[in-house]
């Protein structure tokens, strides 16, 4: 039987919505994951320079607070962070391409949606 690692997997949850952004927090936090959160790509890439390796998941909205978008976040996250599992999420069709890997969630997204994602991205 295989021990159970001491350390929480984290996940980066980046949202300007709080209501949103707490709900999202609330569901991986039930899924043993370390969360930390903010509202903008920018802090969202300061976290990722500081911790980056790890971050095993990111999960973005596409419209955010500051200049740089989801999108624009989710490309600049796997080039700094390439086994990072990034899902994107908004309530509107994408008009740009997702990097490679990327995941698109749109919203209204299901609770059961989220929680699968965060078992994907520790394995």
């Amino acid at each position: 039987m295989g021990q159970k690692s001491p350390y929480k997997p984290i996940a980066l949850v980046v949202e300007d919505d709080v209501w949103e952004r707490e709900w999202a927090v609330v569901l991986l936090e039930e899924s043993e994951m370390g969360v930390l959160q903010c509202d903008s790509a920018e802090e969202a890439l300061r976290i990722l320079e500081k911790m980056g390796g790890c971050v095993s998941l990111m999960f973005t909205d596409v419209n955010l607070a500051g200049k740089i978008d989801g999108v624009e976040l989710a490309h600049l996250a796997t080039q700094c962070c390439p086994n990072i599992h990034v899902v994107v999420t908004s309530g509107r069709a994408l008009t740009k391409s997702l990097p490679e890997g990327a995941i698109f969630m749109p919203k209204p997204w299901l609770p059961l949606d989220v929680l699968r994602e965060a078992e994907r991205s520790q394995h």
